[in-house]
Protein backbone atom coordinates (compact mmCIF):
# COMPACT_ATOMS: atom_id res chain seq x y z
CA UNK A 1 0.00 0.00 0.00
CA UNK A 2 1.22 3.48 -1.00
CA UNK A 3 1.84 5.67 2.55
CA UNK A 4 1.72 9.48 2.12
CA UNK A 5 4.89 10.85 2.45
CA UNK A 6 4.73 13.77 5.50
CA UNK A 7 6.35 17.19 4.47
CA UNK A 8 8.51 19.72 5.99
CA UNK A 9 6.89 21.18 9.12
CA UNK A 10 5.35 17.56 10.08
CA UNK A 11 6.47 17.31 13.91
CA UNK A 12 7.65 13.88 13.31
CA UNK A 13 10.71 14.68 11.16
CA UNK A 14 12.23 16.70 13.73
CA UNK A 15 11.62 13.63 16.65
CA UNK A 16 14.70 11.62 17.55
CA UNK A 17 13.61 7.86 16.02
CA UNK A 18 12.96 5.07 18.69
CA UNK A 19 14.34 1.66 18.79
CA UNK A 20 12.18 -0.76 17.79
CA UNK A 21 12.20 -4.76 18.42
CA UNK A 22 11.51 -8.08 16.35
CA UNK A 23 8.16 -8.06 17.35
CA UNK A 24 7.12 -4.56 16.70
CA UNK A 25 3.20 -4.84 15.27
CA UNK A 26 2.97 -5.91 10.95
CA UNK A 27 6.61 -5.36 10.12
CA UNK A 28 6.98 -7.18 7.53
CA UNK A 29 3.79 -5.29 6.07
CA UNK A 30 5.40 -1.82 7.40
CA UNK A 31 8.60 -2.50 5.01
CA UNK A 32 6.56 -3.85 2.06
CA UNK A 33 4.31 -0.48 2.34
CA UNK A 34 7.53 1.17 2.81
CA UNK A 35 9.12 0.09 -0.39
CA UNK A 36 6.28 0.51 -2.64
CA UNK A 37 6.05 3.90 -1.60
CA UNK A 38 9.82 4.91 -2.33
CA UNK A 39 9.01 3.40 -5.40
CA UNK A 40 6.22 5.22 -6.43
CA UNK A 41 7.92 8.41 -5.37
CA UNK A 42 11.29 7.56 -7.24
CA UNK A 43 12.98 8.01 -4.41
CA UNK A 44 16.17 6.27 -3.47
CA UNK A 45 16.12 6.12 0.70
CA UNK A 46 12.64 6.90 2.61
CA UNK A 47 13.31 6.68 6.21
CA UNK A 48 9.87 5.92 9.50
CA UNK A 49 9.61 9.33 10.00
CA UNK A 50 8.84 10.57 6.17
CA UNK A 51 5.66 8.39 6.89
CA UNK A 52 4.82 9.14 10.14
CA UNK A 53 6.70 7.11 12.47
CA UNK A 54 9.01 7.87 14.95
CA UNK A 55 11.73 4.92 14.75
CA UNK A 56 14.75 3.97 13.92
CA UNK A 57 13.83 2.26 10.74
CA UNK A 58 14.82 3.31 7.22
CA UNK A 59 15.36 1.47 3.58
CA UNK A 60 17.80 1.98 0.79
CA UNK A 61 18.40 1.42 -2.93
CA UNK A 62 20.66 3.12 -4.85
CA UNK A 63 20.14 1.14 -8.34
CA UNK A 64 18.66 4.66 -9.87
CA UNK A 65 22.10 6.31 -8.94
CA UNK A 66 24.03 3.21 -11.10
CA UNK A 67 23.48 4.35 -14.42
CA UNK A 68 26.01 7.57 -13.65
CA UNK A 69 28.72 7.25 -16.82
CA UNK A 70 31.10 9.68 -13.99
CA UNK A 71 31.06 6.64 -11.70
CA UNK A 72 33.21 3.22 -12.56
CA UNK A 73 32.01 -0.05 -13.70
CA UNK A 74 32.48 -1.31 -9.67
CA UNK A 75 30.88 2.15 -8.22
CA UNK A 76 28.25 1.24 -10.75
CA UNK A 77 27.74 -2.45 -9.74
CA UNK A 78 28.05 -1.52 -6.14
CA UNK A 79 24.95 1.24 -6.65
CA UNK A 80 23.12 -1.49 -8.84
CA UNK A 81 22.91 -4.48 -6.37
CA UNK A 82 22.30 -1.58 -2.99
CA UNK A 83 19.45 -2.79 -1.39
CA UNK A 84 18.75 -2.89 2.35
CA UNK A 85 16.55 -2.55 5.00
CA UNK A 86 18.46 -0.37 8.52
CA UNK A 87 17.27 -0.89 11.54
CA UNK A 88 17.85 0.67 14.99
CA UNK A 89 21.19 2.04 13.18
CA UNK A 90 23.83 4.07 14.98
CA UNK A 91 26.67 5.41 13.18
CA UNK A 92 29.99 4.60 14.80
CA UNK A 93 32.22 6.90 12.34
CA UNK A 94 32.50 9.52 9.89
CA UNK A 95 35.62 9.81 8.05
CA UNK A 96 37.48 12.16 5.31
CA UNK A 97 37.25 14.90 3.86
CA UNK A 98 33.74 17.07 3.34
CA UNK A 99 32.44 16.90 -0.30
CA UNK A 100 29.36 18.29 -1.80
CA UNK A 101 26.52 16.71 -3.70
CA UNK A 102 23.09 17.55 -4.49
CA UNK A 103 20.69 16.31 -2.47
CA UNK A 104 17.04 16.47 -2.47
CA UNK A 105 14.35 15.02 -0.24
CA UNK A 106 10.58 13.04 -0.61
CA UNK A 107 9.67 15.39 2.21
CA UNK A 108 10.99 18.27 1.04
CA UNK A 109 9.63 18.19 -2.62
CA UNK A 110 11.17 20.76 -5.54
CA UNK A 111 14.34 21.77 -3.30
CA UNK A 112 17.83 20.65 -3.94
CA UNK A 113 20.98 21.97 -2.67
CA UNK A 114 24.74 20.77 -2.27
CA UNK A 115 25.03 19.43 1.22
CA UNK A 116 28.61 18.44 2.32
CA UNK A 117 29.11 15.71 4.41
CA UNK A 118 32.23 12.83 4.83
CA UNK A 119 32.94 10.61 1.95
CA UNK A 120 33.02 7.17 4.95
CA UNK A 121 30.95 5.77 7.44
CA UNK A 122 30.81 2.87 9.53
CA UNK A 123 27.27 1.88 10.52
CA UNK A 124 25.69 -0.79 12.93
CA UNK A 125 22.33 -2.01 12.05
CA UNK A 126 20.12 -4.98 12.24
CA UNK A 127 18.39 -6.04 9.22
CA UNK A 128 14.71 -6.83 8.37
CA UNK A 129 15.75 -10.12 10.44
CA UNK A 130 17.69 -8.89 13.14
CA UNK A 131 20.71 -10.07 11.89
CA UNK A 132 23.17 -7.12 13.05
CA UNK A 133 25.79 -5.88 10.99
CA UNK A 134 28.98 -3.36 11.47
CA UNK A 135 30.03 -2.31 7.61
CA UNK A 136 31.87 0.49 6.37
CA UNK A 137 30.30 3.00 3.22
CA UNK A 138 31.86 5.23 1.13
CA UNK A 139 30.88 6.98 -1.62
CA UNK A 140 27.25 7.82 -3.36
CA UNK A 141 26.26 4.67 -0.87
CA UNK A 142 27.93 6.56 2.58
CA UNK A 143 25.88 9.73 1.25
CA UNK A 144 21.94 8.42 1.10
CA UNK A 145 22.57 6.55 4.46
CA UNK A 146 23.74 9.55 6.28
CA UNK A 147 20.83 11.36 4.57
CA UNK A 148 18.71 8.68 5.74
CA UNK A 149 20.30 8.37 9.27
CA UNK A 150 19.63 12.01 9.30
CA UNK A 151 15.99 11.06 9.27
CA UNK A 152 16.21 9.08 12.30
CA UNK A 153 17.90 11.00 14.23
CA UNK A 154 15.62 14.30 13.71
CA UNK A 155 17.49 16.36 10.95
CA UNK A 156 16.88 17.10 7.14
CA UNK A 157 18.99 17.67 4.78
CA UNK A 158 18.48 21.49 4.74
CA UNK A 159 19.39 21.95 8.30
CA UNK A 160 23.15 21.53 6.86
CA UNK A 161 22.58 24.87 4.67
CA UNK A 162 24.18 28.16 5.35
CA UNK A 163 22.11 30.24 7.20
CA UNK A 164 21.77 32.63 3.98
CA UNK A 165 20.60 29.85 2.13
CA UNK A 166 17.85 28.76 4.83
CA UNK A 167 16.47 31.95 4.86
CA UNK A 168 16.07 32.38 0.81
CA UNK A 169 14.46 28.72 1.19
CA UNK A 170 12.49 29.82 3.72
CA UNK A 171 9.45 30.99 2.04
CA UNK A 172 9.53 27.64 -0.62
CA UNK A 173 9.55 25.94 2.65
CA UNK A 174 6.36 27.39 4.25
CA UNK A 175 4.55 26.67 0.88
CA UNK A 176 5.41 23.17 0.85
CA UNK A 177 4.60 22.66 5.09
CA UNK A 178 1.24 24.39 3.36
CA UNK A 179 0.55 22.12 1.01
CA UNK A 180 1.33 24.98 -2.20
CA UNK A 181 3.16 22.52 -4.42
CA UNK A 182 2.27 19.99 -7.07
CA UNK A 183 3.45 16.49 -6.31
CA UNK A 184 3.09 13.40 -8.04
CA UNK A 185 3.28 11.18 -5.46
CA UNK A 186 0.75 11.34 -1.97
CA UNK A 187 1.82 13.39 0.99
CA UNK A 188 0.28 14.61 4.24
CA UNK A 189 0.84 18.75 4.99
CA UNK A 190 1.28 19.71 8.37
CA UNK A 191 -0.21 23.77 7.85
CA UNK A 192 -2.99 23.11 5.36
CA UNK A 193 -6.07 25.14 6.53
CA UNK A 194 -8.98 22.81 7.48
CA UNK A 195 -12.21 23.33 5.51
CA UNK A 196 -10.94 24.58 2.04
Amino acid sequence: MILPIVAYGEPVLRKVGKNITSDYPKLEELLANMWETMYNAHGVGLAAPQIGLPIRLFLVDTSPFSDDEDLTSEQQKALKDFKKVFINAKIEAETGDEWDFNEGCLSIPDIREDVKRKPEITITYLDENFKEHTETYDGLLARVIQHEYDHIEGVLFTDKLSSLKKRLLKSRLDKISKGKIDVDYRMRFPNIKKGR
